[in-house]
């Protein structure tokens, strides 16, 4: 991965996604301490929790596009300032709930052209497969490293400094973002037509099969995510403390950080493809575990296990930007992103009732990794297919 890192281009681009990883979970505890502070309303804390993922959703089918429609580069940096911009607002004392909303709808709606334009200037950097994807692996695991500082230093940071403080600290990450782009990253010509049809992208990646069961293996990740949304209920379960949750949130992410770093490592990108499928395989089947009612240490190990095994996401990902063409990965890259959402979101509200409807978090988590060895399968046969025919 150090490689990757000896490009100056990327050097900028993966410090700027990880300064706005940082500053995103760092809004989100904000945001969750301001209005719950204010309306001492957990109804309401969780509505505005949810708003910072639903612009997500609907930003990436539709907005992701303008990342092939304009130069990327002058995409990141006026999304970057747009954010800045919008998240100081919301750090102005004071600030109606009303317009404290609205400002985080637009700022997570301002982020997905963003996140389109670096993924598909990350490819446009690096031309040579191997490179991009230990590129890729480099993103991955700050990412969740950013996501577990994020969430959990960020209460820490924000009574600390109070709320206001927080997320000026969060705009000024974006405004560092930004000019890091502006000064480091090459400008290159807008790779789409402005006139081309707004949703060309995804029609034109549904035509394809190898790029729909590419989205298949990455919509099961949405069976992996049950146990995050029954961490509480599964440490209760368990007989552990209050204070395990925390550690039951952090073994998926570290798992995969570890996965990444071995995958990196020692497999080629050639090996790591035909590995996917069976370590989609593995990542659901570590889960059928949990029927055995674990322990705490036990149930740490299955879900960094899972978390390791569910490391093949990161492969499943550039194999598909690859896939696309230039002109193209902008769109495509939104309807990746959208579909690894609604199906993560699906999969923790899934878990819920089914855990409500049997009592038991160990034995939800348990269906959840013997129905996704049921439906792994089938996929992972269909991409060994895939590749026979490339």
């Amino acid at each position: 991965m150090s490689d990757a890192l000896r490009n100056r281009e990327f050097r900028a681009l993966w410090f700027a996604e990880a300064q706005s990883v940082l500053g995103d979970h760092l809004t989100t505890v904000a945001l969750s301490i301001v209005v719950y502070g204010r309306t001492g309303s957990a109804l309401w804390a969780a509505v505005v929790y949810a708003l910072t993922f639903l612009p997500a959703l609907v930003g990436g089918l539709g907005l992701s596009q303008i990342a092939d429609r304009y130069p990327r580069k002058t995409v990141l940096v006026a999304s970057f300032v747009t954010q800045a911009v919008l998240v100081g607002a919301m750090a102005i004392p004071g600030t109606p709930l009303a317009v404290l909303v609205t400002l985080v709808v637009l700022a997570r709606l301002a982020g997905a052209p963003a996140n389109a334009a670096q993924n598909a200037l990350t490819r446009e950097v690096f031309t040579d497969d191997e490179l991009y994807l230990r590129s890729q692996d480099l993103r991955g695991i700050t990412t969740n490293i950013g996501m577990l500082i994020g969430l959990g230093g960020g209460g820490i940071l924000v009574t600390s400094l109070g709320p206001s403080w927080a997320l000026a600290l969060d705009a000024l990450t974006f405004l560092i973002a930004a000019i890091l782009v502006q000064l480091s990253v090459r400008q290159r010509p807008a790779p789409g037509d402005p006139g081309d049809g707004w949703f060309s992208a995804v029609r034109w990646v549904w035509g394809q099969r190898r790029l729909r069961v590419l989205l298949a293996l990455s919509w099961l990740v949405g069976l992996a995510v049950i146990p995050e949304g029954l961490a509480a209920p599964l440490a209760d379960q368990i007989g552990a403390s209050e204070q395990a949750v925390g550690w039951l949130l952090a073994a998926d992410p570290l798992g995969f950080v570890l996965g990444t770093f071995v995958l990196s490592r020692f497999v080629s990108a050639e090996n790591r493809k035909r590995l996917m499928g069976v370590l989609a395989t593995v990542a659901a089947a570590v889960l059928i575990g949990f029927a055995a009612a674990p322990t705490l240490p036990f149930a740490l190990l299955l879900l960094m296990s899972a978390g390791a095994a569910g490391a093949y996401i990161i492969t499943v990902g550039a194999t598909f930007i690859t896939w696309v063409p230039n002109e193209l990965r902008g769109g495509a890259g939104g309807v990746y992103r959208t579909g690894l959402r609604v199906t993560q979101g699906l999969g923790v509200a899934l878990g819920g009732v089914v855990a409500d409807l049997t009592g038991s978090a160990t034995t939800t988590i348990a269906l959840a990794g013997a129905a996704g060895v049921v439906l792994t399968i089938p996929v992972a046969l269909s991409w060994g297919r895939v590749l026979k025919s490339q």
